[in-house]
């Protein structure tokens, strides 16, 4: 972090603050039965994001099946029994729903790779113990949406949205003691693939514990952080650099000492825009803002439930297992 950063935010506890319900347009549900924020928007010859809907119904139980299904050409949902070990990254094809059944599907050891992708719904799935990322969203895929899962143990990043993907929707994830745990760009040289893509909600994860990137972002815009709970983050919150457009609203920090960062930039990046509203902050520093962002509503509707009830709902709601 540089030193104008540790400046304009080290110290003090920041009040809480009081927040307002907003609607726009239709409800929030835990489990939401259909893609909502970016995920939803018709755009890229999709009217949203569907997954394996309309295809065969297929349970994995061994690595071979799971290889395999994700593998397979056309729409397909891929239910996922007990713990699946891969290696590495697996590249997921196009028209896919992987959903894990019970409490207790997990993908250890490797991770899920999305390149040129689209139209991908993972669900209530554990990853853990990945060897490089858990989800890596990439090569302009887009149209994926990533909800109730758990993420713990990854070498590298638990999701990242890199190398001009679009529309992504992360929602209701428990990042449990995550060191690096959603990257929206992957470097500072990317703005010619990424500006103007990278659009992702993120909504309602319990970022417990994790140490950084929840998310750190360049060149995206709209990024819509919305209802989530931080709890503990060492580093920092959320970190909007290279120009990237962020709106962070509604959300409750615990323990951050560095809630958002933009002006200042964040390491070698170049400084960001952040716009905050109706976010609550309990013993934490005070929120960096600057500039303005494009409305996430001129894009898709949604509903704001108010901060003081994030904490309650996100550790009812979030992670794998909890789908009811």
């Amino acid at each position: 972090m540089n030193r104008r950063t540790r400046t304009l935010l080290a110290g003090g506890v920041a009040a809480l603050v009081a927040v307002v319900p907003l609607t726009v347009g239709g409800p929030t549900q835990a489990a939401a039965p259909t893609a909502d924020g970016f995920a939803s928007v018709a755009a890229l010859g999709r009217t949203g994001t569907t997954g394996g809907a309309g295809g065969p119904t297929v349970t994995a139980t061994t690595t071979e099946q799971f290889l395999s299904h994700i593998d397979t050409t056309g729409p397909l949902v891929i239910q996922v029994r007990g713990t699946i070990r891969i290696s590495s990254k697996q590249g997921v094809r196009p028209n896919k729903t992987i959903v894990g059944l019970g409490t207790d599907a997990e993908i250890t050891g490797g991770g899920l790779d999305f390149h040129r992708s689209s139209n991908v719904i993972v669900r209530n799935i554990h990853f853990t113990d990945a060897e490089d990322d858990a989800i890596n969203v990439g090569q302009q895929s887009h149209h994926i949406w990533i909800d109730h899962n758990t993420f713990s143990g990854a070498a590298d990043g638990s999701i990242d949205v890199v190398r001009g993907a679009d529309y992504v929707t992360i929602s209701w994830n428990h990042f449990d003691h995550a060191d690096k745990s959603m990257l929206i760009s992957h470097s500072d040289g990317a703005g010619s693939t990424d500006t103007g893509k990278l659009k992702v909600s993120i909504h309602h994860n319990f970022f417990d514990h994790s140490r950084q990137r929840h998310p750190r972002i360049r060149f995206a815009e709209p990024v819509h952080v919305y209802n989530n709970y931080f709890l503990g983050n060492d580093l920092y919150g959320v970190a909007s650099t290279e120009n990237a457009g962020v709106l962070v609203e509604g959300n409750y920090f615990e323990n951050v000492p560095y809630p958002i960062i933009s002006a200042s930039g964040y390491a070698d990046s170049g400084p960001g825009r952040a716009v905050q509203r109706h976010n609550v902050f309990v013993n934490s520093g005070v929120p960096e803002t600057a500039g303005t962002v494009v409305e996430p509503s001129t894009y898709y509707p949604y509903r704001l439930d108010p901060a003081v009830t994030v904490p309650a709902l996100v550790r009812a709601g979030a992670g794998a297992g909890t789908l009811g």
